[in-house]
């Protein structure tokens, strides 16, 4: 499934590099069919072509974004919309107009491709099927190397600080950003066993007592792939063990 996309801001260099960096987004894959540089242009393009979500900026001339989100919920078929802007003041907002997502510029990669994601599971489920987690990928930049690595493939995400530990059976990564929203994302895969750490569902192979250093005496996951336990919070304890005997 290919994501049609419209491009909606009022300065060309920013509509130049925001189609440059979805040209860099693989998973999922987008076409951006169409460019306006304020409401009513995007209005008498939406009026001849199908789009799957807009990416909207904020502050233009005229109407603004906010207001051209308004006027899109009132479509026959209302389109997804993800705000990118240099505000980040306007977040409330967006999500009362249920934005799928609310990005600041200047934009990241990962962002970029997860609100895409997020986009493509909406189309799934507007169209009767069953969203695919498979294709989904952390993009994940470590000094001068950029490397995708499959969502299949992760065993644990674990948070230290503003950085969140990407472990698979070969690597650890390092990725910079909220364990909260990546169990937003992707809670059918994960499960959260601790305020700091999400496991993936299939990974879980058995629970054990544990004495840990800093948390004491209680209960840890043993994972497939991975040596290391990784401690279950007393909160977290009953969702591990039904997930165990389901």
């Amino acid at each position: 499934m290919s994501l049609r996309l419209l491009v909606v801001d009022d300065e060309q260099l920013a509509r130049t590099r925001l189609c440059n960096l979805l040209a860099d987004c693989s998973q999922p894959q987008t076409r951006v069919v169409g460019e306006a540089a304020n409401a009513v242009d995007a209005m008498a393009f939406l009026q001849h072509h199908e789009v799957d979500a807009v990416l909207l900026d904020i502050h233009m001339p005229g109407l603004n974004g906010l207001g051209l989100a308004r006027t899109l919920r009132s479509l026959p078929h209302p389109v997804a919309v993800v705000f990118i802007t240099a505000y980040a003041e306007h977040a409330v907002q967006a999500f009362e107009l249920e934005a799928v997502d609310y990005l600041t510029k200047p934009v990241r990669l990962e962002r970029l491709q997860a609100a895409l994601q997020k986009i493509e599971r909406l189309a799934q489920t507007n169209k009767g099927l069953e969203p695919d987690f498979s294709q989904d990928v952390l993009v994940i930049t470590e000094r001068f190397r950029t490397e995708r690595v499959p969502l299949s493939e992760v065993i644990y995400l674990k948070a230290e600080l503003k950085y969140i530990t990407v472990r698979t059976v070969a690597h650890s990564y390092i990725l910079e950003g909220a364990l909260g929203e990546l169990e937003t994302q992707y809670s059918s895969r994960f499960i959260r066993i601790h305020r700091n750490a999400l496991v993936a569902r299939q990974a879980i192979r058995a629970l054990e007592k544990h004495h840990d250093a800093e948390e004491g005496e209680g209960w840890a996951v043993r994972l497939d792939g991975v040596p290391e336990l990784l401690f279950v919070s007393r909160r977290q304890l009953a969702s591990v063990r039904a997930l165990l005997s389901s």
